[in-house]
């Protein structure tokens, strides 16, 4: 089954967010680095060579979810578009409210609050916040009594022009990744501000065996998403590289190296399950630059 790990555009501080983030998290380390290529490989362009090596990514795992930081520099940054929603489970964690303030502590350390920690009609105890680093975490007290979720989910708002279509987007998904399927789906009884009734108040969904969360936004922002979060998507051969990128890619100027944007603005990267092999092979990382699609026929 596809694996789909989350992957944050860094401005070149990948090493010292992936620090911080397993320092707060059970079950979380830093799994491996990689570096960009050396300056004599051919057909980089000058800022690959500049960089020549120097981390390129970093993969680590937060509470056994996958994670990749990308060291790219400031072109793009993430937003609260596509945050990760923390569930602190006393069920599972009789100190789980401490657990939760220690780690918005840390969190919080140089951000940016969007919803103050605080009481809610939706938990006793939850709250909204960009990190130094720009990365969006919601960090909630969950009802005990409520079915089990993951402590980490991508989360999904729904804004501006793509208001009102998270359910859209999660049928989509689902039909795309086998065993997908809906949680918890809540609507709205009546319209609330941008959002109209009968759109998407809170829902959870699988795409594949993997929990996501998703949400229409009643509030205009100014942030949507972008390639500061994307997705990375391991799919099988080259048929299951098609497939995923017929399905995901709905605007051609922003396909580069395996990247595309769906028609939400959720960016993608559809790569091989082989990717570290192939990645092996001379001139690969090239090669990679200079697709759209990725064809494996090429390296």
């Amino acid at each position: 089954m596809p694996k789909i790990v989350p992957c944050i555009w860094f401005d070149n501080d990948a090493v010292g967010a992936a620090e911080l983030y397993v320092s707060l998290f059970p079950d979380s380390r830093i799994v491996r680095t990689t570096d960009y290529p050396g300056s004599t490989d051919e057909g980089l362009a000058d800022f690959q060579l500049d960089r020549a090596g120097r981390v390129l990514t970093v993969d680590f795992e937060l509470a056994g979810l996958s994670f990749v930081g990308l060291n790219a520099g400031p072109q793009f940054k993430p937003t609260p578009a596509l945050s990760f929603m923390v569930n602190f489970d006393p069920s599972r964690d009789p100190d789980a409210r401490a657990s939760l303030d220690r780690v918005w502590a840390a969190l919080g350390d140089g951000g940016q609050v969007l919803m103050q920690l605080g009481e809610y009609p939706f938990s006793p105890h939850y709250g909204w916040v960009n990190d130094k680093y720009g990365v969006s975490w919601q960090l909630i007290l969950t009802n005990p009594e409520g079915d089990p979720r993951p402590h980490i989910m991508p989360s999904f708002l729904f804004s501006g022009a793509v208001t009102g279509k998270a359910q859209e987007a999660i049928a989509h998904w689902g039909s795309l990744f086998e065993g997908s399927h809906p949680g918890q789906i809540v609507t709205r009884p009546e319209a609330e501000g941008s959002a109209a009734a009968g759109s998407l108040l809170f829902g959870d969904f699988t795409l594949g065996d993997q929990w996501f969360v998703a949400m229409d936004s009643p509030v205009e922002h100014a942030f949507g998403f972008t390639e500061g979060v994307s997705l990375m998507v391991d799919a099988h051969g080259q048929e299951g590289i098609d497939h995923f990128w017929a399905g995901l890619s709905h605007v051609p100027e922003a396909e580069q190296c395996g990247w595309c944007k769906d028609e939400y603005g959720v960016s993608w990267q559809v790569i091989p399950d082989n990717f570290e092999q192939l990645m092996s092979r001379p001139d690969a990382f090239a090669t990679m630059m200079n697709q759209h699609k990725i064809v494996i026929d090429e390296y």
